[in-house]
């Protein structure tokens, strides 16, 4: 009892931007405006997707679990960033910030994991078309995905356990402007040695191996594409290609960042940097590269606004 009423006081003091006061107006704003276009975005986009029979494809199914894990990941950082940079109140209790690292590392990890999903379907679509309908059938999809989910909720139990058995002060000062694993092991009392141990073995398994494993479906997609004679088609094939490896790579590049280099150093000013990357900047950019370039996409919402204001009259 004595155990679980110290952990009730613990608190967290969220620096955020602080050493730049006299920006906070234009910080909040931006971050704002990015949570708005992030949520419109990627709710847009799974109602699109579920609405248009056409797009019930193994490549927009995908797309519907990038919305949902982009959705969360803005909705557990975003919110607490707008509420420290105007307000004087910067703290968040030990069970708020716990459960803020327990879903945003779940929505980190399934990214991970979703994106070379999505890597690999194209690959397969791409370069061995003829197969495509057998090897990505709906009960494989339906499987890959809840494997993803599935691995993403364990490796975050996993990394929040190991984070309750450390210990804190009753009042915690994090260089950050959300409860995120680095930060959180700078500020513990006990010795984080296993949970740095645990974080890059996770980061090698889950970040390197996805990277990897999505940098050479796409080698074998490039492959094909110097294939194609048509140079109008091999432009804009190249073009997206380009435009979705930009995104992996902003966004694997910014996980293993910051979550294999807190082992070996620490400069956390870099770590929000990159957390803005990874945990803001992409979800709302990732309609825009996945999904509102394409002109299924673009045609299934002209289809589904015609609808509506038809009905309308």
């Amino acid at each position: 009892m004595e155990g679980k009423n110290q952990t009730m006081s613990i608190n967290f003091y969220l620096m955020g931007f602080s050493n730049h006061p006299q920006l906070q107006p234009l910080f909040f704003a931006i971050f704002f405006i990015i949570y708005i276009l992030a949520l419109l975005g990627n709710t847009l986009i799974s109602i699109i997707i579920t609405a248009d029979s056409r797009l019930h494809t193994p490549m927009y199914f995908f797309l519907i679990n990038l919305s949902i894990l982009d959705i969360c990941c803005t909705t557990t950082a975003i919110p607490k960033i707008l509420q420290i940079t105007l307000s004087d109140e910067k703290m968040i209790s030990y069970s708020g910030c716990i459960a803020q690292l327990y879903i945003f590392v779940t929505a980190l990890g399934t990214e991970l994991m979703l994106l070379t999903v999505m890597a690999y379907d194209r690959y397969v679509a791409i370069c061995i078309p003829l197969h495509y309908t057998t090897i990505m059938s709906k009960r494989t999809c339906i499987l890959m995905a809840a494997a993803v989910w599935l691995v993403g909720f364990i490796n975050s139990m996993v990394h929040t356990s190991l984070m309750l058995r450390l210990k804190f002060s009753e009042h915690n000062i994090l260089n950050h402007f959300f409860c995120e694993i680095p930060p959180l092991l700078k500020a513990a009392c006990s010795d984080p040695y296993i949970n740095n141990v645990v974080v890059v073995t996770a980061d090698v398994l889950l970040g390197m191996v996805c990277f990897l494993l999505t940098v050479l479906s796409y080698t074998y997609i490039i492959i094909a594409i110097l294939k194609i004679r048509s140079a109008e088609k091999k432009m804009k094939a190249f073009s997206t290609c380009a435009s979705h490896l930009t995104v992996v790579s902003l966004y694997y590049g910014g996980v293993i960042y910051t979550y294999v280099r807190p082992a070996f150093g620490n400069d956390l000013e870099a770590d929000k940097i990159m957390s803005a990357v990874y945990a803001i900047a992409s979800p709302m950019l990732n309609p825009i590269i996945y999904s509102l370039r394409n002109k299924e996409v673009i045609n299934a919402l002209r289809k589904l606004v015609g609808r509506n204001t038809f009905s309308q009259r």
